[in-house]
């Protein structure tokens, strides 16, 4: 199984157009999947053989790739709206979108900040924070939620001269990891991932203070290979699938989703 960045990934593809449909299976997955999606992209690999090629970044940027011709197989979406707006535009398989998670918004600092984020989402206003790394609320949806939930506090006007803005969840993440920013408003997902667990705490962000962020994966029009795409779809609502999802915080639709 290949990780790529999204630039590099669609950059190789678009340059060498005679790439056949005997190469792995290509998925652009929103950045709040990092830590669950390869585990599930293993199970998928050991039965069934077929390879896979994970690339990561943002909803919305994929979404304009997507748009102009870049050559995935599946998208999974951190906002089921961009796949319902593919598949609108003729641009996704009818009946293949299938909404396989919703995620959390948590409050996060390194262990060594010194800042109590017990207090929930109030300490951002604190002196102490100077910095708050939030995802680009332009194309990331985990950035969209982040700003719902600070306006709904009536924090938002009092903060947004503080907010450093990663282009995808994971860059945000990055920025707080490495004290470039005191806290973060971070992906659940992510903060329950090694990488920051083992050196951070969060509090989670009450999921009432914000639209829910509703994710959802289809299968893409352009795509060469859309059996075996439908079928990591179809993997994604069996239950070690569904456990990973869980194990790392998101919440899943009943088993008989579809």
């Amino acid at each position: 199984m290949q990780v790529l960045s999204a630039w590099l990934f669609v950059g190789l593809l678009l340059a060498n157009p005679g790439l056949d449909a005997q190469q792995p299976l290509t998925v652009a997955a929103a950045s709040d999947l990092q830590a669950a999606l390869p585990a599930i992209a293993a199970e998928f690999e050991k039965d069934t053989g077929q390879k896979v090629t994970l690339t990561f970044g943002s909803s919305g940027n994929f979404f304009a790739q997507i748009q102009n011709g870049a050559p995935f197989d599946v998208f999974l979406s951190a906002d089921i709206e961009y796949p319902k707006r593919l598949e609108r535009a003729g641009l996704a398989e009818p009946g293949s979108l299938y909404e396989y998670a919703t995620g959390r918004i948590v409050l996060w600092t390194r262990s060594d900040s010194g800042i109590d984020v017990r207090r929930g989402l109030p300490v951002v206003a604190d002196a102490t924070v100077r910095r708050i790394a939030i995802a680009n609320p332009a194309h990331a949806p985990y950035g969209r939620a982040a700003v719902a939930a600070l306006r709904h506090e009536r924090l938002y006007e009092q903060v947004r001269a503080k907010f450093v803005l990663g282009e995808n969840i994971s860059q945000s993440a990055q920025f707080v990891q490495s004290g470039n920013a005191e806290v973060g408003i971070l992906a659940l997902s992510l903060a329950l991932a090694p990488a920051l667990r083992k050196i951070g705490a969060y509090v989670e962000i009450p999921a009432s203070v914000h639209p829910p962020i509703e994710q959802a994966a289809v299968v893409l029009a352009a795509s060469p290979r859309k059996a075996i795409a439908r079928q990591f779809v179809g993997a994604l609502k069996q239950p070690p699938a569904r456990r990973i999802l869980q194990s790392y915080g998101f919440a899943v639709p009943p088993p008989d989703a579809r």
